[in-house]
């Protein structure tokens, strides 16, 4: 299945509307954005909902975490762990001409000690002990120019992916596509977690669904949430607060 991904490659392209520059993988889908004169703060609602694992975390101690994006997209997320959080960042990324359009139209920097863009197949990586148990925050957003499902969505990655997490790590996965099935993937994502592990967004306008899984469960109250995400939104532009009013524990049986 690598092969076939590897081998299947769509063209990269931008368009630009008004002060947004959105990134293309050959069709009108977009697979990521940038405002032209904020390069390094995160444009769409969902991919700023992919943060959502601070709400979880020591913000005292970001600067000292690893994130690692699986998929890179328009690199909002690998630029705002890197600019912002000041983190340790790894993003992996199948797609050579992705990497080249994102330093050449999205300001994504050069690599640097705290900052490597690896050419590679996110499955692979995942399945490796390379890194595993080393990851804070994991976000996965993995789609092809069509946007119909995930590229990946096994019970067998998602546990792959648990592996790659610290204790207190979590993952934030991006669950969109005409075709693909929520209730589906979540229970995958549950058999991986554990089914007390999972958070999730409601859905944006757009679609798109952030699901929250925690290597360790944890379920703090509203009062300690609200407390956590006002830090946030005072230290980095993220509408923190307003989370809290979609969010919530994932029901299941």
């Amino acid at each position: 299945m690598a092969t076939k991904r590897k081998n299947n490659l769509p063209e990269v392209n931008f368009s630009d509307y008004g002060d947004v520059r959105y990134l293309h993988l050959g069709t009108p889908w977009v697979q990521g954005s940038m405002k032209i004169n904020k390069p390094f703060e995160i444009h769409l609602e969902y991919v700023q909902r992919m943060m959502g694992w601070l709400l979880f975390a020591d913000l005292d101690k970001v600067g000292s975490l690893h994130a690692m994006q699986l998929g890179l997209g328009a690199a909002s997320l690998t630029k705002f762990c890197h600019k912002h959080l000041r983190m340790q960042t790894t993003a992996i990324e199948l797609n050579p001409q992705v990497i080249a359009a994102c330093r050449l139209w999205f300001k994504l920097p050069e690599d640097t000690a705290k900052l490597n863009v690896v050419l590679g197949d996110a499955a692979e990586v995942a399945g490796h002990d390379h890194w595993r148990g080393k990851i804070d925050a994991l976000q996965v957003d993995l789609y092809d120019q069509d946007a119909a499902c995930p590229v990946l969505d096994s019970e067998a990655f998602y546990a792959d992916c648990r592996r790659l997490l610290t204790d207190n790590g979590c993952m934030t996965v991006n669950l969109f596509g005409r075709s693909s099935s929520f209730e589906s993937s979540v229970q995958k994502i549950a058999n991986a977690f554990g089914k007390d592990a999972l958070w999730a967004f409601r859905p944006t306008k757009e679609g798109n669904t952030i699901l929250m899984a925690l290597r360790t469960a944890r379920t703090p109250d509203r009062d300690a949430l609200l407390s956590h995400a006002q830090v946030i939104q005072t230290r980095w532009p993220l509408p923190a607060s307003k989370w809290l009013k979609v969010l919530a524990p994932v029901a299941l049986s």
